[in-house]
């Protein structure tokens, strides 16, 4: 169930993970590690503003050993 409609500006976890090319699950890992932040909405239905994303998508993301590279 997605929402009725949203205020200009903020976007669903599904529209933010498509606007950015990547899965939802990756922008639930970015609010975990505190890249990104809730704007609002419930726990199960956050939405985000679009700015946030967009800053969230070009941060540095953290690397661990092992991980794989976006080159790879």
């Amino acid at each position: 169930m997605e929402y009725p409609s949203l205020p200009p500006g903020l976007l669903t976890t599904t529209q933010a993970a498509t606007a950015c090319g990547v899965r939802p699950a990756t922008i639930r890992d970015w609010i975990r590690r505190g890249i990104l932040h809730r704007a609002g909405g419930s726990p199960r239905r956050p939405y985000y503003r679009i700015d946030d994303i967009t800053t969230a998508r070009a941060a540095a993301k953290p690397t661990r050993p092992g991980q794989r590279s976006e080159a790879a």
